[in-house]
């Protein structure tokens, strides 16, 4: 199982992809970094992610439903698995990571919009996502 370096490694693997990072969407701290930043600073990139990442994951509306529920009631980790923002020029795909903690971190791909493939990177970030060691 990868830890940290060697998933965002495997991550710029993906076609078209510019930069990759792991984040804590509860305190915006990036916990690793590879590649470049679409501001020019992997901090400040990870501070923006993790305010989109954190309304989406609290916002209600993208709660679990009563059928994604488990039988205690409660959802089955993080309500939102992915979100995907295009620009003109590139896709951001943040992937939540289920974590034994508070599940409070996501994957973050930025990818060149002529070259990514968004199905790939959902699929490959899932995997990936599902692999990771934190250590």
């Amino acid at each position: 199982m990868p830890g940290i370096d060697e998933c965002l490694l495997e991550a710029m693997t993906l076609p078209g992809a510019r930069g990759a990072s792991l984040v804590d969407w509860s305190s915006g701290l990036a916990l690793g970094t590879v590649g470049e930043s679409p501001v020019g600073d992997h901090e400040t990139t990870a501070a923006e992610t993790a305010e989109l990442a954190r309304a989406a994951a609290e916002y209600e509306s993208f709660a679990a439903g009563p059928a994604e529920q488990t039988e205690d009631g409660e959802p089955p980790g993080p309500p939102v698995e992915d979100l995907i923002v295009t620009t003109r020029t590139g896709y951001h795909v943040l992937r939540f990571v289920e974590t034994s903690f508070d599940s409070s971190v996501f994957l973050h791909l930025w990818m060149d919009r002529a070259d990514g493939n968004l199905a790939l990177a959902r699929l490959r970030l899932r995997d990936l996502a599902e692999g990771l060691v934190l250590r």
